[in-house]
C-alpha cells in the first residue's frame, strides 16, 4: 500500500477510535440525565436554533432517517418539540422543551469537568491543536465529497 493510502487507513481507523471513545464518554455523561448521547447529540444541535430533521441530520454528520427517529423520541418524552417552519411547510423545526433544556443542563457539570480534565491532560495548546487537525480533517473530506 502507498503511504497516502495508510495514512487514509490510519486516519480513518482513528477516527473510528475516537468516535467509539467519544460515544463512551457522552453515554456516561447523559446517562445520570436519563438520556442516551444519540438525545444529547440531537438535541444539542438545536440548543441555538431550531433546525429541521435533514438540517441536523447535515450538521452532525448523520442520517436523516436515524436523526428523525431520535427526533421522535424527545418528543414523545417531551425534551423537544415541534414547531411550524415558516421556509418549509412539510420540514418542521425540532426545538427543545423547558424539560429537553433542564435534561442537558444536567449534563453541563460533568461535561465541563471532564472537558477540564481532557485539557490539563493534553494542555491548552496541544487541544487547540487537535481541535483545529479535526476540523482541516473534515473541511477537507467535505470538499473531496463536493468533487465526486
Amino acid at each position: 500500500m502507498s503511504e497516502s493510502g495508510e495514512l487514509l487507513s490510519g486516519m480513518a481507523l482513528g477516527a473510528f477510535r475516537l468516535n467509539g471513545q467519544f460515544l463512551h464518554v457522552a453515554e456516561d455523561l447523559a446517562r445520570p440525565s436519563g438520556m442516551t448521547a444519540a438525545w444529547w447529540q440531537v438535541l444539542g444541535a438545536v440548543l441555538s436554533e431550531p433546525l429541521p430533521v435533514a438540517g441536523i441530520a447535515r450538521v452532525m454528520g448523520m442520517t436523516r432517517q436515524g436523526v428523525q427517529r431520535i427526533a421522535d423520541l424527545l418528543v414523545e418524552r417531551g425534551l423537544a418539540e415541534y414547531r411550524p417552519n415558516p421556509a418549509h411547510r412539510r420540514a418542521k423545526l425540532l426545538r427543545p422543551t423547558r424539560a429537553g433544556l433542564a435534561a442537558i443542563a444536567t449534563i453541563d457539570p460533568g461535561h465541563q469537568a471532564f472537558a477540564d480534565r481532557l485539557v490539563r491532560e493534553l494542555g491548552m495548546e496541544d487541544a487547540r491543536q487537535c481541535l483545529a487537525a479535526l476540523q482541516r480533517l473534515s473541511a477537507a473530506l467535505d470538499r473531496l465529497a463536493e468533487e465526486s
